[in-house]
């Protein structure tokens, strides 16, 4: 990690990466994709002992209103936790983290350096909300953002607060997201991993034990969706098609862990 100062004062980096987020938010409601989801708990021996999977297609209808359609559900074979509605949110909306203008002052956004991740520049940021308000919840962690596109290309944290009421437990592991670019101009989420052992203090007849959770969630084939909406940045129209396509970063140095 380079820890000097940044060739641009950092709140102007920090403008310009939320900015491009913003672009970026946009142009995903316009992409159909397929998710699968992997949830699995291991046990002591490293084994895995049960497993939740879904894959889903993300797509639009004739109407052009965005729509899910589940492709693969085996029954799951989760005994030890469930899957809660906070999970499937985090799964929709956190673990593919997107800071945009809008949700930028509800962190606190500090420059760490500069990195390397594969043949990138990154300029490296602590992420952590300034307040968590009730029945909210937040991303707390790492970002790595391109220093010429300036979008992030990977997220290392974890997702707060964990809900630890006594027979309510729900919790999450750490996980970190990768990117990678599309069509030449975004860089869209393509890979994520979760690993963990959670505790779970118990309560209201329940033991309190620890469990080792691990998630995978994988995003494919991308494909952009004919619209008429125009992304502008910087004044610019983004939205027309680009080409080819970018090789997604590899995991940062082991000095960028997520938090504890």
């Amino acid at each position: 990690m380079d820890k000097s100062d940044p060739k641009m004062p950092a709140d102007q980096i920090i403008a310009k990466f939320t900015a491009k987020e913003s672009a970026f938010r946009e142009a995903l409601n316009n992409y159909t994709y397929r998710r699968s989801v992997k949830v699995q708990t291991v046990d002591d021996d490293g084994k895995v002992d049960g497993e939740y999977y879904e894959v889903t297609d993300i797509a639009f209808d004739s109407t052009g209103r965005r729509t899910e359609h589940v492709i693969e559900a085996p029954a799951s074979t989760l005994e030890r936790i469930q899957m809660t509605p906070a999970d499937f949110s985090d799964i929709e909306q956190r673990l593919p983290f997107v800071l945009t203008q809008e949700d930028a002052g509800q962190y606190n956004i500090t420059y760490v350096g500069k990195q390397k991740v594969d043949e990138l520049d990154t300029y490296v940021f602590d992420v952590a909300p300034k307040v968590m308000e009730k029945n909210h919840r937040y991303f707390q962690g790492k970002i790595w953002v391109d220093a010429t596109d300036f979008q992030i290309v990977v997220t290392n944290g974890k997702n707060v607060p964990d809900n630890t009421r006594k027979g309510h437990e729900d919790l999450s592991p750490p996980f970190v997201t990768y990117r990678q670019e599309i069509d030449g101009k975004y860089w869209f989420p393509v890979y994520t991993k979760g690993d963990g052992i959670l505790h779970f203090p118990g309560g209201r007849g329940y033991l309190s034990q620890d469990i080792h959770i691990r998630e995978f969630l994988k995003y494919t084939d991308y494909k952009q969706f004919k619209s008429t909406v125009k992304i502008i940045y910087g004044g610019q129209d983004i939205s027309g098609k680009g080409s080819g396509s970018g090789t997604p970063p590899q995991q940062p140095a082991p000095e960028a862990t997520p938090p504890k």
